[in-house]
């Protein structure tokens, strides 16, 4: 399958997600290349460069590119600052942490400084992680707050990080990070909140799958789901998208 891209619907257009910009991919791969392409075109032109990394199964293939050459020397990873946007409340080496895959398919396999990689304690109690996770971010973003790059996914429900439809954490507006009980999943989660997303200079969404072809019809067609909050204040949103996630259900 090719890479056909069908390239970006501007803010407010009827047909996309809005503000932002859609960008239609053939599969997982193209998606993967095309996000690896910003990541490197961005880390390149910010000195330090800030990127939250997403969690779940789609990134990955992304941090396998990242990690391998040539995109692996193109980036100075020296002046590279990683985050997550969400952990589950496990331990670093649970099959189940978004740090452990991060580190699996990207971390360990580049020069990244240890004391440049920012993870969120899962091993610890939830609000404990997330305040410490708060002054983190804050120490090392300085004044302005703001991440360089946030790489999101988006669930079969909506959700975004772990911001899950009806959660609490949604109306969050004080707080950079929170922790949160995902009812559905009887787990605790540490995430991002919308404040933080929408201040970020670049939001780029991978969406891949069937599956999440009809929260992605949702969304585009304004329904108030979390991915759909996310809508930068003074930064650039871009969603890409696979041919099978934007059929629309029948």
């Amino acid at each position: 399958m090719s890479d056909t891209s069908v390239t970006a619907l501007p803010a407010g257009t009827t047909g996309g997600p809005a503000p932002g910009a859609l960008s239609v991919l053939a599969d997982l791969e193209a998606i993967s290349r095309e996000a690896a392409r910003r990541f490197v075109a961005q880390a390149a032109a910010v000195n330090p460069f800030t990127v939250a990394l997403a969690g779940g199964s789609t990134p990955r293939r992304l941090y396998e590119m990242l990690a391998q050459q040539p995109l692996s020397d193109q980036v100075p990873w020296s002046r590279v600052h990683v985050f997550w946007g969400d952990e589950r409340c496990v331990p670093p080496d649970h099959a189940d942490s978004n740090y452990r895959m991060a580190r699996e398919a990207l971390l360990d396999r580049v020069p990244i400084p240890p004391g440049n990689v920012h993870r969120i304690r899962g091993e610890i109690d939830p609000q404990q992680a997330a305040a410490d996770y708060a002054a983190e971010l804050a120490s090392v973003l300085g004044p302005d707050g703001r991440l360089d790059l946030a790489l999101l996914g988006m669930g079969d429900d909506g959700h975004t990080a772990s911001l899950f439809p009806g959660s609490t954490a949604l109306a969050e507006r004080e707080r950079n990070v929170v922790a949160v009980h995902v009812d559905k999943l009887q787990s605790w989660r540490v995430t991002l909140t919308l404040p933080t997303l929408n201040a970020a200079r670049q939001v780029l969404f991978l969406v891949s799958g069937a599956g999440k072809a009809q929260a992605l019809t949702r969304v585009q067609a304004g329904e108030r789901l979390p991915a759909g909050l996310v809508r930068p204040t003074d930064g650039h949103l871009i969603w890409l998208v696979d041919q099978q996630a934007m059929r629309r259900p029948s």
